[in-house]
């Protein structure tokens, strides 16, 4: 027997028992935002009113204090009967629905000691449409997936900047096995984390570490907007311990973007900004008004950002954000 799910304004939809509120959604056609569909960030959190539902897998990206408020994760919350919820609906993306294709690589090459640049090719007749910002998920042998930025904007190939994990899974077989025209699958796209309602905005750019890969594709497709479409200001902000961290050039893309490079364990010759991404942005004490932020990288930079922005001034809907969350990669 499926339950209803009432979202308010008159959207409404069923849930089938064990099925997630986020899948339940995506099957009626409501876009909710979601990133790592494990419970280990809160991109997809909702707030439910009325009703009950049970967690299938632990919601670690919520506080006790927001669990108490009615606050679940829907990428892993179950209805157990009708509910009334309250939640982000995201209208109008028109984001392709994820689809598994077979893909080669086409090239890997270093971008850093510990980062790996990957291009996959896919197949001639593949249709795989995908909006800056989104992931793919990987799949390995032995039931292993693991997800990766796309570092492109829509093109013929799929370009994946990979950090190296100790003892990872796949990190293995990227820093010591892959080679050109290994036969991958990958399934994608993935994920809300794109460019919307940004014309006329000033559009914020945090990121830490390889969470400059989704930056580099939406600063690729801002680059190829019309004029009336573009933000009235770019600003990026990355953010890594020392210089090396910082292995791509920002400005190598011309979205007319001011650049910000932040280093938390600089040395003295060091002449740049010195922190935390989001300390350094509001330490310019920014005109929030217009103020759209995108904050992408480790988890704890994207919580402390969020909070710290929120205290300052901006709306919730105005942080989106792309949690990097801790696997065997």
């Amino acid at each position: 027997m499926a339950f209803r799910i009432a979202l308010g304004e008159g959207r409404e939809f069923d849930s089938e028992p064990g099925e997630t509120l986020l899948d339940a959604a995506a099957r009626a056609g409501v876009t909710l935002p979601y990133s790592c569909r494990s419970g280990r960030c809160s991109t997809c959190a909702c707030r439910i009113t009325s009703g009950d539902s049970s967690a299938l897998h632990p919601e670690t990206g919520l506080t006790e204090r927001e669990r108490a408020n009615g606050w679940v994760l829907a990428c892993v919350r179950s209805a157990t009967s009708d509910l009334t919820v309250e939640a982000n609906v995201l209208g109008g993306l028109d984001l392709a629905p994820a689809r598994i294709v077979p893909c080669r690589i086409e090239a890997i090459a270093p971008l850093a000691p510990d980062v790996m640049k990957v291009v996959l090719r896919l197949p001639p007749n593949a249709v795989f449409n995908y909006r800056p910002g989104q992931y793919v998920d990987i799949l390995a042998a032995g039931n292993v997936r693991r997800s990766y930025s796309l570092a492109n904007a829509q093109g013929p190939r799929v370009e994946l900047h990979i950090r190296q994990v100790e003892d990872g899974v796949l990190s293995a077989y990227w820093f010591g096995a892959a080679k050109q025209n290994d036969l991958l699958r990958l399934n994608g796209p993935l994920g809300t984390f794109v460019l919307r309602e940004v014309a006329g905005m000033d559009l914020v750019f945090l990121a830490t570490g390889t969470g400059i890969a989704p930056v580099k594709a939406m600063l690729e497709e801002i680059a190829q907007l019309a004029l009336d479409a573009r933000p009235a200001s770019v600003a990026v902000f990355w953010g890594g311990r020392t210089q090396p961290d910082l292995y791509w050039d920002v400005n190598a893309v011309d979205a007319g973007q001011r650049y910000v490079p932040v280093l938390s364990r600089a040395g003295e010759d060091w002449q740049g900004a010195r922190g935390h991404v989001q300390d350094v942005y509001l330490a310019e004490a920014p005109n929030l008004a217009r103020a759209v932020v995108y904050a992408c990288g480790n988890e704890a930079m994207v919580r402390a950002a969020e909070t710290a922005l929120s205290a300052a001034g901006l709306p919730p809907r105005r942080f989106r954000s792309d949690a990097f969350v801790a696997s065997d990669a």
